[in-house]
């Protein structure tokens, strides 16, 4: 029986990996590459550590935001990365990302397979504080991204704040003090020219 779990574990781990080829609109801040679905991923754990103190909720559970933060994008293994502001793209998003959830979580034992696509659902549904903390954060890091290299990505694809403004207002409900920077940073995009008005 242990053999069958840590043989489910493994494939798992290594069915994972791929999210390593799965490429997003996001470039790194050196400008060197675009930034792959586990980078991002890690970043946003690694934010959740350290923006804690922000979240709106201060009894939010940070282990569970951070478990939130490294399975939310797995299901991209087989949906792909959808681009945020890609309009036709989002239309089919939900169900394709449904498919690779019931997949990818599938390769676990059962109990680890309803964790973690609970955890995936919850971040999904965005109605509790870890779940809109954690939201927050994912909106915040490619925005920062965008901010730091002159806002290439938002150029190359004609995006203009008001549609900026509307994807990243979720990051109020998690966390305001992110959001008031990065209403900032938004802001000044503009003045720079790095965003359209």
């Amino acid at each position: 029986m242990v053999a069958e779990r840590l043989e489910r574990q493994i494939n798992f781990v290594i069915e994972i990996d791929k999210l390593k080829s799965v490429l997003r609109q996001t470039i790194l801040v050196d400008k060197s590459k675009r930034e792959n679905s586990a980078e991002h991923s890690w970043h946003i754990a690694v934010m959740a550590i350290l923006f804690s103190e922000y979240a709106r909720e201060s009894d939010v559970d940070i282990l569970k935001v951070i478990k939130m933060a490294l399975i939310h994008d797995l299901v991209e293994i087989d949906a792909g990365d959808t681009y945020c502001y890609d309009e036709k793209g989002t239309l089919d998003q939900s169900e394709r990302e449904e498919k690779g959830a019931k997949r990818i979580f599938g390769i676990l034992p059962e109990d680890q397979a309803r964790e973690f696509e609970g955890l995936w659902r919850e971040f999904e549904e965005g109605k509790t504080a870890e779940a809109r903390f954690a939201a927050a954060l994912d909106r915040v890091q490619p925005l920062i991204n965008n901010y730091n290299t002159g806002g290439e990505m938002w150029r190359e694809h004609g995006i203009k704040s008001g549609q900026v403004v509307r994807r990243n207002s979720v990051v109020n409900e998690g966390a305001p003090v992110l959001w008031e920077y990065t209403s900032q940073l938004i802001s000044d995009a503009v003045k720079r020219g790095m965003l359209q008005e």
